[in-house]
């Protein structure tokens, strides 16, 4: 036996070791630059003055100054210790002064990643009810968007060769599930696999540049017309909320409703599942038991007699005397349906003459 452990101790992989993550700039590095105050009113909305948008125009804007690499920059933080489940800002921005001192994730959201609160999103911030004008900000939370509109694209070549270009650098940020680029009109929507990667994209890129040095305008999409993409997105969302419930639900619940939908049914109550028939409905403790017993030499005889006096326990959630009291319920219930629809379809004759009248107070005397 030890001689197998130490073989299959052999045989296993390395564990894989995360590395600290890097500091991506220095501390003071970045200014924050305050917008101009081009008004009296500052609308935290859009995080811009009122009557600012000719000074806010995109032509006007200014490239990000840095960019996150996820293959250099990702690593541990402090908050694969506590336990976060989210990402931090400044890391996507490429701008996070503090590595592995950091309280959030320096890498990408996996794809089984689950958040504790849905109306936040992967860097920890409140979503809210509906989006803005300009399809900016944080998003919506009712609405599950994967789809990024990506403007100010500078094409130089064939629509295919675009389509190569916004590929290759958007999947550093997840899996794609599909991508249209418009030629001509220098936009493009990607569509990636889950909603986490494609909030992670949109902060990643925003006023990043691909090949040719132009400012991209990096906004959520808008929900697609076409009928046939709404039809597949509403069945995507119905067999995701159908495998969550299915994973939350354990198995005997399972057994024991369709076990009470039967009774009530009037139908015969469903089997035991394979394994438990293969084991004779026996639990896998009290059969490890049972091994156990006989390889200490205890008579096979002494248990079979044992087993015979022993009171046979529960099996799943309902006990055998649960079943039992249902099944006896269930008949009585069928026998008072049949006694109803007998008495039912013996109707009483309708009333002939005058003996109709003794029920509207006649002048005849009791």
């Amino acid at each position: 036996m030890e001689e197998q452990l130490v073989v299959a101790e052999a045989q296993a992989p390395p564990i894989k070791k995360m590395k600290p993550a890097r500091k991506q700039v220095m501390p003071g590095q970045i200014e924050k630059k305050e917008a101009p105050q081009t008004g009296k009113e500052y609308n935290i909305w859009y995080n811009k003055w009122a009557g600012g948008d000719r000074e806010d125009s995109y032509s006007n804007k200014e490239k990000a100054p840095t960019r996150c690499s996820i293959r250099k920059d990702s690593g541990y933080t402090r908050a694969d210790a506590a336990g976060t489940k989210y990402c931090c800002l400044f890391f996507a921005r490429g701008q996070c002064p503090y590595g592995s001192e950091c309280q959030y994730l320096h890498r990408l959201p996996p794809p089984g990643h689950e958040l504790p609160d849905t109306s936040k999103d992967c860097f920890g911030r409140d979503k809210f009810a509906d989006y803005r004008d300009d399809m900016g900000g944080v998003g919506s939370f009712s609405r599950q968007n994967r789809t990024l509109y990506i403007g100010r694209i500078k094409e130089t070549g064939p629509g295919h060769e675009t389509e190569a270009v916004v590929r290759r650098h958007f999947k550093e940020w997840g899996e794609i599930e599909k991508m249209r680029v418009l030629q001509y009109r220098s936009v493009a929507f990607v569509t990636y696999v889950h909603e986490l990667s494609g909030q992670f994209a949109k902060e990643a890129m925003a006023c990043q540049s691909l090949d040719n040095d132009e400012i991209l305008n990096v906004r959520w999409a808008t929900e697609d017309p076409n009928p046939t993409s709404k039809v597949s997105e509403k069945r995507r969302l119905e067999d995701l909320g159908q495998q969550a419930i299915a994973n939350k639900l354990d198995p005997r619940m399972i057994d024991a409703m369709r076990a009470v939908r039967a009774l009530e049914d009037g139908e015969e109550v469903p089997e035991l599942p394979e394994e438990e028939e293969e084991n004779g409905g026996e639990e896998p403790q009290a059969k490890r038991l049972r091994l156990e017993k006989h390889g200490d030499g205890i008579d096979e005889e002494q248990e079979a007699q044992q087993d015979q006096t022993a009171p046979s326990g529960p099996k799943g959630l309902l006990s055998a005397d649960t079943l039992e009291g249902m099944r006896y319920f269930a008949e009585i219930r069928k026998r008072h349906q049949a006694q109803a629809a007998s008495n039912g379809s013996k109707k009483a004759a309708p009333p002939t003459g005058l003996s109709a009248l003794g029920g509207y107070g006649s002048d005849e005397d009791e």
